[in-house]
């Protein structure tokens, strides 16, 4: 009994390394999102830090519309850094779940 208690929070010490080590590696995971007419782009990592912002000078004349732009794209590329952060941080945590019946999470 206890050695299947120790095993298990040898597991659980192993997962919480690795979930560690994915969230650093997400750090060198890029997204790109651009415009459709590539007057604006942007680059973040997966884990959601803004790297880069790139804005065509013709955006620099209209404020308001430059704003759009970049609430639009901005919105784009975090909701594609979250899936990309969160498909690959829920596959190391289901991978290092014990296999306890009922108890299926990480479907």
């Amino acid at each position: 009994m206890f050695g299947d208690i120790m095993g298990m929070m040898g597991k659980i010490k192993e997962t919480q390394q690795k979930v560690e080590e994915t969230k650093k590696r997400l750090d060198s995971v890029l997204i790109d999102e651009k415009s459709s007419d590539n007057l604006i782009e942007v680059t973040l990592t997966a884990n959601r830090k803004i790297t880069n912002i790139s804005i065509d000078d013709s955006l620099l004349e209209d404020k308001e519309m430059l704003e759009d732009y970049l609430i639009n794209i901005l919105n784009k590329a975090i909701e594609k850094a979250t899936n990309v952060n969160e498909t690959e941080l829920a596959a190391v945590a289901k991978e290092g779940m014990p296999n306890i019946p009922g108890m299926d999470m990480f479907k």
